[in-house]
């Protein structure tokens, strides 16, 4: 492998398949998964069990910092801790899911945990994915990669995901919520999703995981020969 650290940015929508490709990718390279938008859920999941305003900023970033957020690999993917505790699934709930919007607008939210993801990213060779990391984040990550997909393609994603998590949905308002969540975070002030101009997009709606897998390696290849096997 090159000298060059290998840091690989994957952004896009709710439900385009960030995580799931990300994490497929992490394990067939043997890189570290950071799943940018756990931590975003994990400090709303604390907000809302602990009834913070989530309007109020200070609060919740009061919140964060007495938060410790890890992430640690199982023979089923990957779980998230929240000071040693497991949230992995209580973060997915649709109560969170709803709310997380709000909590990642806030600037000083954002500001203390692109300081946690950066430090992460600095100390060895990366999978992150999110909304901003080829934009904010990780602006000069090696493979920079932007998924997009139909929102009734999302939706159904969303709602079998849900249904083998024992997690109730409604597919129509799962429609509903995924396209106010893409207005929400296209619209922020504040790191909006957007595509980086260097960024190599991929429609994921009629594709496998796989496929998807197969077309972002080949990009990453391009740059790192040696990584091929």
């Amino acid at each position: 492998m090159e000298d060059k650290q290998l840091i690989i940015a994957i952004d896009g929508p709710a439900s385009s398949g960030k995580s799931t490709v990300a994490k497929r990718i992490a394990d067939q390279l043997n890189l570290i998964y950071v799943d940018s938008g756990a931590m975003y859920r994990t400090i709303t999941y604390v907000a809302i069990k602990e009834h913070i305003d989530l309007t109020d900023e200070k609060k919740i970033v009061n919140a964060l910092e007495r938060v410790s957020i890890e992430f640690e690999r199982t023979e089923e993917g990957q779980s998230v801790f929240c000071n040693n505790k497991e949230v992995t699934d209580d973060i997915r709930q649709n109560d969170v899911t709803n709310a997380v919007s709000i909590v990642a607008a806030h600037p000083l939210v954002r500001e203390v945990l692109v300081d946690r993801q950066r430090k992460i990213a600095m100390k060895q060779n990366v999978i992150m994915d999110g909304r901003d990391i080829g934009t904010v984040v990780l602006p000069d990550a090696s493979v920079k990669i932007f998924l997009v997909a139909s929102v009734d393609e999302r939706a159904e994603r969303r709602y079998k995901e849900n249904r083998q998590k024992g997690i109730k949905s409604d597919l129509t308002k799962l429609k509903q919520e995924i396209s106010e969540r893409d207005y929400k975070d296209s619209t922020r002030k504040v790191s909006p999703l957007r595509k980086a101009d260097d960024a190599f997009e991929i429609d994921t709606t009629a594709l496998s995981i796989d496929e998807v897998a197969e077309q972002i390696k080949k990009n990453i290849f391009e740059k790192y020969p040696k990584l091929r096997k």
